[in-house]
């Protein structure tokens, strides 16, 4: 394993430790470490109203900015002190959000492949929310202002873009005029909106975005930043003034590390630093990583057009088109650009019932590494296998915690890409092919690998979702478990305990009868 593997591999464990740690007082759809994307899209948004509301009150002269502003803290601190300090607070966390996040896709490969596209759109916009964080600072106009605004146009100067140093705009008192800050807040309110469209671009691709965290952290959040402000407002150190030399002052480390990073080195270190930063994202996708796995392949036979596997595609990878044999109908169609190989498309699929009696099932769209109809005999075999009083069959997903352990002469284990490629039919399949009770796993809510997996799984477990599991089938006989790559002690337990609660059933007349395909059907 080279350099690069293993510290993703290292950081990917550090970040899975700590979000299964964050589970136990959040869950799964309430860890804001799961859903980063869509933390850093609400802070962004909180950013956006609340500068929207200061930009009203805000009086550009270069006289009357820094009294302007000012008075927001002092004589309005219940509304515009308070959005003000939104305002500050929630940018540093978008900041915090958006590398945490940056970092997290990183770690855990999502760089490349089908994946390529989001990461390649997702880096331009670092530049652009620094870009905008720094000139925001410079629109209070005071000596945090001055300081950055000096610091930062030294570090332009070294570039070989300017006729002139524009550093020496911020030498002299009489240098800074109303119209440089009429160009500061053009650039401020259009910084952002061009970021608020490079956001679109990152995502657009991906299908069933969480474009917003749940209720509940949205008003957690909210709460906190606003008793932060309440408690700790943002507000501004003395006037700017370019025939003095500010003092010591207290740095955002989350927006303004840049400049004390130049003091300590010098504007070359700076830029080799960030352009070779910058070259090192865009180049990750080149570096060596896991062979892609063969996508999603559709068979026009058996593709009824109904539509569901394109609904449940994570990714957007699959479209639906004329079919070509059979006019009025639709055939799914994929693009093996964006396919994530996660064989969702197939759990999805009417015709990945393995009650159908043809001896090979072929389905309308299917995983080459892993047909439906391979599972389909792992199962009868693990079936026909299967000894003990109690018989357990475990469908088991690839990514979550390893279930190979539990296999024995009354378990069978059958592990899939993603618990998401299961059909529900399987595991009423199961039950009537002399298994006692059926265990499906799947990763922790938002902790799939392919975003969706657990999510359409419980949903069609419970029927809420198509295809969905017969009502037929009894509950006490199914046992769904969410577990985390490190699960593998908490999954042994929670198969035992099953377990116990059948063999507690004796001879329950809730066991489905038999089911077998007929034998002429296999010739």
């Amino acid at each position: 394993m080279n350099f690069h593997a293993a510290l993703r591999n290292g950081t990917k464990s550090v970040f899975l430790r700590v979000e299964e740690a964050f589970d136990a007082p959040f869950g799964g759809q309430d860890n804001p470490l799961r859903h980063l994307g869509a933390m850093g899209l609400y802070l962004l948004w909180i950013v956006v109203g609340s500068g929207l509301y200061l930009y009203t009150v805000l009086d550009a002269g270069i006289d009357a900015v820094y009294d302007s502003i000012g008075m927001l803290s002092h004589e309005q601190w219940y509304l515009g002190g308070v959005l003000r300090s939104l305002h500050r607070y929630a940018s540093d966390a978008f900041m915090l959000a958006m590398m945490l996040h940056l970092v997290r896709e990183w770690s855990y490969g999502r760089y490349y492949g089908f994946r390529l596209y989001s990461w390649m759109t997702g880096v331009p916009l670092i530049w652009l929310a620094y870009i905008a964080g720094i000139g925001g600072y410079w629109i209070v106009w005071d000596q945090l202002a001055q300081v950055s605004a000096t610091a930062t146009t030294e570090l332009l100067d070294w570039l070989p873009i300017f006729s002139e140093p524009s550093a020496r705009n911020f030498m002299s008192p009489d240098a800074i005029s109303d119209r440089f800050f009429t160009v500061l807040i053009f650039i401020h309110l259009g910084v952002p909106l061009l970021l608020i469209l490079g956001l679109w671009a990152h995502v657009h691709r991906i299908g069933h975005v969480d474009y917003l965290p749940t209720r509940r952290v949205m008003l957690a959040t909210a709460a906190t930043l606003t008793l932060l402000a309440l408690f700790r407002p943002a507000l501004s150190n003395p006037p700017a003034n370019l025939a003095t030399v500010p003092g010591d002052l207290a740095f955002d480390w989350f927006i303004l590390f840049i400049h004390p990073l130049t003091d300590l080195t010098s504007p070359a270190v700076v830029w080799s630093l960030l352009f070779a930063l910058t070259a090192l994202l865009f180049a990750l996708p080149l570096l060596p990583h896991a062979s892609a796995q063969p996508v999603a392949v559709v068979d026009p036979a058996n593709c009824t057009g109904c539509d569901r596997c394109h609904a449940d595609c994570p990714y957007a990878a699959i479209s639906m088109a004329p079919h070509p044999g059979r006019p009025g109908f639709k055939l799914a169609v994929v693009d093996p650009d964006l396919c994530a190989s996660c064989g969702i498309c197939a759990g999805s699929c009417p015709s990945s019932t393995p009650f159908r009696r043809r001896e090979t099932l072929i389905t309308g769209i299917d995983m080459p590494q892993l047909p439906v109809d391979t599972l389909r005999q792992q199962l009868e075999q693990a079936l026909a296998r299967l000894a003990g009083g109690t018989r357990i069959v475990v469908f088991s997903c690839a990514r979550g915690a390893d279930a190979r352990g539990l296999a024995a002469a009354d378990t069978a284990v059958i592990d899939l890409i993603c618990t998401g490629m299961l059909p529900p039919s399987f595991v009423e399949y199961a039950l009537r092919g002399g298994a006692d009770g059926v265990v499906v796993t799947a990763c922790r809510d938002g902790g799939c690998d392919f975003r969706l997996g657990e999510r359409w799984t419980s949903e069609r477990l419970l029927g809420e979702r198509e295809p969905h599991l017969r009502h037929s089938v009894p509950p006490s006989r199914l046992q769904p478990l969410l577990c985390s790559a490190h699960d593998h002690s908490a999954l042994a337990t929670a198969v035992a305990e099953f377990r116990n609660r059948i063999e507690t059933l004796g001879v329950a007349n809730d066991r489905l009868p038999s089911y077998l395909r007929r034998a002429p059907n296999h010739a």
